[in-house]
């Protein structure tokens, strides 16, 4: 799914890159090896101004550095926070958004509803989702891996930890368009507006909670305490938003990711059927080949960093899925290996602000490909022309048709 906003194309991504132009949303893997060659810090006038370091080196160097960059937003766009935006350090989405010292708190906050026990207590949920879904699809010949299988896995297991109907997961991913795909919109009052029905069903789901408490993750954000004090509105708020969204997306992405390399080589698809207990090592290098989550920054203050004249507010593109096929980082970078014995890829990023829920993605992968392996052991796709994939921060495939080969 992409927006309909015409802009003129990329000719040099150099010096005018575009994380939604159509030539990077469908294959960006040969733009990210010339810019590391020939410009490891590209630059762009696009979203305001920005810049984007592709080198392992580079990244890992930005990720790290929390005193010339700011998290206060993390999704480039044509604006930039304005005076009605949560304060610093709260940030828009906390903990995600959150600079130190707060950042240390809100993360704190967060991590016991995401920690290995509540977790796994979902797999039979997960499996029997799982189940489910291939139940509707097992008598057809051509199954849809991602709008039949991979967007329903994360969706549920999401509305689990926030309490949310089931019955709201088209709204739910017409959300995440809205947050990562329509950052094409030029007006950003107008941008803004199309978040109105995301805040106004939130809001409403938080002022539920507060009535009528549940054994959810919105009901513990309302107990919680720092100090003797209750989080504030903006940070509870901030919080669902990030669970909602980054909670659904990137997992749909990278699952959906794993079924087309397994559908495009049926030798890696093979290893697994025949070898289930790979499945994990397998995941680590699904996640580093097809890291599906870039992240962004903001300059905090006019900063030279390597020759490059970076200003207050531009944004900063991470670009992780191009650090994880860097060569100077690691050996063979541009080919899957499915059985990689060392792997510390940055699928869920660096530093402070890690993903959360990385033990949760990867349960979720985990459980999807083991039963979607054990329900079709031989597929394939139907016609790589055919395969979509979504555009901006987050990458995964939107149309993904395989045949069943029984």
């Amino acid at each position: 799914m992409t927006t309909d906003i015409t802009k003129p194309p990329v000719e040099d991504f150099a010096t005018d890159w575009d994380h939604t132009d159509p030539t990077w949303v469908k294959n960006p893997y040969p733009i990210w090896d010339e810019l590391r060659e020939r410009c490891p810090v590209a630059h762009t006038d696009r979203y305001g101004g920005g810049w984007f370091p592709v080198t392992h080196e580079l990244v890992s160097e930005i990720a790290n550095d929390t005193d010339h960059y700011t998290s206060r937003t993390v999704v480039i766009g044509n604006g930039r926070p304005g005076d009605d935006a949560p304060p610093a350090p709260i940030g828009v989405v906390p903990p995600i958004s959150s600079d130190p010292p707060f950042h240390a708190i809100a993360r704190r906050i967060i991590l016991p509803a995401l920690a290995p026990r509540p977790v796994n207590a979902l797999e039979p949920r997960i499996r029997q989702l799982c189940n489910d879904l291939l139940d509707k699809v097992e008598q057809q010949e051509i199954v849809n891996g991602s709008s039949d299988y991979a967007q329903f896995i994360p969706a549920n297991v999401i509305e689990a930890l926030l309490g949310l109907p089931e019955e709201d997961e088209d709204l739910f991913r017409h959300f995440i368009h809205v947050a990562l795909e329509g950052v094409d919109e030029p007006d950003p009052e107008k941008r803004m507006e199309m978040f109105a029905p995301i805040e106004e069903y939130l809001t409403k789901v938080i002022e539920d909670r507060m009535v009528n408490p549940g054994d959810d993750l919105v009901t513990y954000l309302l107990n919680v305490e720092v100090e003797g004090h209750k989080l504030a509105p903006e940070h509870i708020f901030g919080t669902v938003v990030l669970v909602l969204i980054a909670g659904i997306d990137t997992t749909w992405s990278a699952i959906g990711a794993s079924l087309y390399h397994l559908a495009s080589h049926p030798e890696d698809r093979q290893r697994l059927v025949d070898d289930p207990d790979l499945i994990p090592t397998a995941i680590e290098e699904f996640l580093r080949f097809y890291a599906p989550v870039s992240m962004a920054r903001l300059v905090k203050e006019d900063f030279d960093f390597h020759g490059c004249p970076m200003k207050k507010d531009d944004w900063i593109l991470l670009g992780f899925p191009a650090a994880n096929r860097d060569p100077e980082a690691f050996e063979d970078a541009d080919k899957f290996i499915i059985d990689r014995e060392v792997n510390r890829h940055l699928a869920f990023g660096l530093g402070i602000h890690r993903c959360a829920g990385s033990n949760l993605a990867r349960l979720e992968m985990r459980v999807a490909l083991e039963e979607f392996l054990r329900r079709f052991p031989n597929f394939e796709l139907v016609d790589d022309a055919q395969v979509t994939w979504s555009q901006g921060q987050v990458r995964g495939p939107r149309n993904l048709p395989l045949r069943i080969i029984k």
